[in-house]
C-alpha cells in the first residue's frame, strides 16, 4: 500500500500564507492522480484540489480558486499545496489522498490512499 505524510501545517493570521506538502511511497506515485481535501469539525470533509500525473491537469473548489495552487514533483514523489491569502474559514485538517484512477475527481470515494493530515489553522 501507499503511505502518505503531510507537512507544513501550522497556525497563521488571516492574509498570510502556508504551504503544505504531502510525501509518498511507491515506486508508481507518477501514475496517481493526487488531491487535496480538508475537514472542520463537524463538518464533512471537503474536497480542495486535485491534480493528474502530468501536472497540466487540475481542478479547485470555487472557495479556494484564486488563492490555492496545487503542483507535484514526481522526481520527489511529492504533492504541494500553496495557500495564500489565507482566511479564517480556511481552518480545518487537510489532507492528501492518491486515486490510482488518474482523474481528477472531487469525490471523497474515488481516493484510494489517505494521508493522517495536517492541522491548519488561520486566525482573525
Amino acid at each position: 500500500q501507499v503511505h502518505m505524510v503531510e507537512s507544513g501545517g501550522g497556525l497563521v493570521q488571516a492574509g498570510g500564507s502556508l504551504r503544505l506538502s504531502c510525501a509518498a511511497s511507491g515506486r508508481t506515485f507518477s501514475s496517481y492522480t493526487m488531491g487535496w481535501f480538508r475537514q472542520a469539525p463537524g463538518k464533512e470533509r471537503e474536497f480542495v484540489a486535485a491534480i493528474r500525473w502530468g501536472g497540466g491537469n487540475t481542478r479547485y473548489a470555487d472557495s479556494v480558486k484564486g488563492r490555492f495552487t496545487i503542483s507535484r514533483d514526481n522526481a520527489k514523489n511529492t504533492v504541494y499545496l500553496q495557500m495564500n491569502n489565507l482566511k479564517p474559514e480556511d481552518t480545518a485538517v487537510y489532507y492528501c489522498a492518491a486515486d490510482t484512477g488518474g482523474y481528477t475527481s472531487s469525490s471523497r470515494s474515488a481516493y484510494d490512499y489517505w494521508g493522517q493530515g495536517t492541522q491548519v489553522t488561520v486566525s482573525s
